[in-house]
């Protein structure tokens, strides 16, 4: 009996705990309040989690900004409402973390054991709960509202120490801004083209993930595919910063057919759904084997079903738990270290010590060099050629539009093991090295 699909595809009907859950996060959306007689914000919407009663101006003064940070930078984002704004490079360091996304794409690697036990596993549909449960896990980052610094072309991200892991992004592209990672250890090779379009609605932002994932399992070669909900970012300038995620994720084993389709349920009324996953394992004949259920930010359960998506009777419920996320160290960082790597970058690093000011000097440096870096290039009549990912011919449909994709080279792999090999290898000091992308000029000196 196939499942019926505008039951069991959404993941938030025709099963159990998808009905309740669906019932409770559906009551309502989040508390919508509109700001008025704020510099010109009239109907602007501060959207509150917690559903509280407080005055929509009272609610809107709190958060990280200052009042006249706050205002200054209202009345110059304005004119971009609708606009995609991906490539704006004059936002201020104050909504800034110190990490760069070449840095946040390798958070995903933190719970790479579940990939282990994916790989070890001997039932298909256990394994698609564990490689579902792995790329939830990156989610919990969402609770971090504060936006990552765009990478400087030809900037890296180099990752060891961790779970037998070799890891290495790289910033491929700077208009459209696109981002490329590959990871691997004795149990799965993991690559992903990345690219973001956003839309800009006043106080918040659509953020729809124009990417492209692989996940392969080394021990059989089955290969995944991932498509993430988009994301909301809500209370962008008036208010207190939060993330939303509302829409399916859905997970398909390429080889075999069968898919995870789960549902990230969207803020309700007093917090109501927040956080909120739920949905199934199906097989290739769209047959729920495996039903799933929890928290993004805290932990997700998995349970045997029968064909209608129910517990099966004699089957109990077992929890993964996820704990809290650690911002990329030098812990994880090779002794000899690319100079191009985002942990040298001095922007990200004036922001991690508290130095706002100095943040945004650097921030508007590197973006200059990063300017010089390609007036050089064209004058030279030459195109930026990033090192360690091969830009392909193909495109890649998404629901947001297509991609270009670009593909692991193999070339780091080889840097790596002649670097270990060596019998000199420097520990590179974060307040002595340059940072250093450059293709073109030594503009490191400058």
């Amino acid at each position: 009996m196939a499942a019926n699909k505008d039951q069991k595809q959404g993941g938030g009907g025709g099963g159990f705990f998808s009905s309740i859950m669906s019932s409770v996060s559906n009551f309502g959306s989040a508390m919508h309040k509109s700001v008025n007689g704020m510099i010109g914000s009239e109907g602007l919407e501060v959207i509150n989690p917690e559903g509280g009663t407080e005055d929509a101006e009272v609610e809107a003064q709190k958060g990280r900004w200052r009042q006249e940070d706050r205002d200054s930078y209202w009345r110059m984002m304005q004119k971009y409402i609708g606009s995609d704004i991906t490539s704006m490079v004059t936002l201020p360091v104050l909504i800034f973390e110190p990490m760069t996304m070449t840095q946040k794409m390798a958070e995903l690697m933190e719970y790479s054991y579940l990939l282990d036990l994916a790989d070890e596993c001997e039932d298909p549909y256990m394994r698609l709960v564990y490689v579902a449960s792995w790329f939830i896990s990156v989610y919990y980052a969402l609770q971090r509202a504060w936006k990552p610094f765009n990478p400087i072309l030809g900037e890296t991200y180099e990752m060891v120490n961790h779970g037998g892991i070799t890891f290495i992004a790289e910033q491929v592209s700077h208009h459209p801004p696109m981002s490329a990672a590959h990871g691997e250890n004795e149990h799965f090779i993991y690559d992903i083209t990345s690219k973001v379009k956003t839309k800009f609605l006043g106080n918040s932002v659509d953020i729809y993930p124009v990417g492209r994932t692989r996940l392969t399992l080394k021990k059989d070669g089955v290969v995944f595919d991932l498509v993430p909900p988009p994301s909301k970012v809500n209370n962008l300038i008036f208010g207190r910063t939060w993330v939303d995620s509302p829409g399916e994720m859905i997970l398909t084993n390429l080889t075999t057919g069968d898919k995870v389709v789960l549902y990230f349920q969207p803020c309700g009324w007093f917090g109501a759904g927040r956080y909120e996953v739920d949905g199934y394992v199906y097989n290739a004949a769209e047959e729920p084997k495996i039903l799933m259920t929890g928290k993004w930010n805290d932990s997700l359960s998995y349970q045997l079903c029968d064909l209608e998506g129910e517990p099966l009777p004699g089957t109990e419920m077992k929890e993964y738990t996820y704990f809290a996320h650690k911002l990329n160290s030098f812990d994880t960082a090779p002794k000899k270290l690319l100079a191009s790597d985002a942990r040298l970058r001095p922007d990200r690093y004036a922001l991690e010590k508290g130095d706002l000011s100095k943040a945004g000097s650097e921030k508007s440096r590197l973006e200059e060099k990063q300017r010089a870096e390609k007036k050089i290039r064209e004058a030279k009549g030459q195109e930026f050629v990033p090192r360690w990912f091969d830009a392909s011919s193909e495109t890649a449909p998404t629901p947001w539009g297509d991609l270009e994709l670009y593909y692991y080279n193999g070339k780091y792999t080889e840097h790596r093991a002649a670097i270990d090999k060596s019998d000199s290898i420097e520990e590179v000091d974060v307040q002595t090295t340059e940072f250093n992308p450059w293709q073109f000029g030594d503009l490191a000196a400058e």
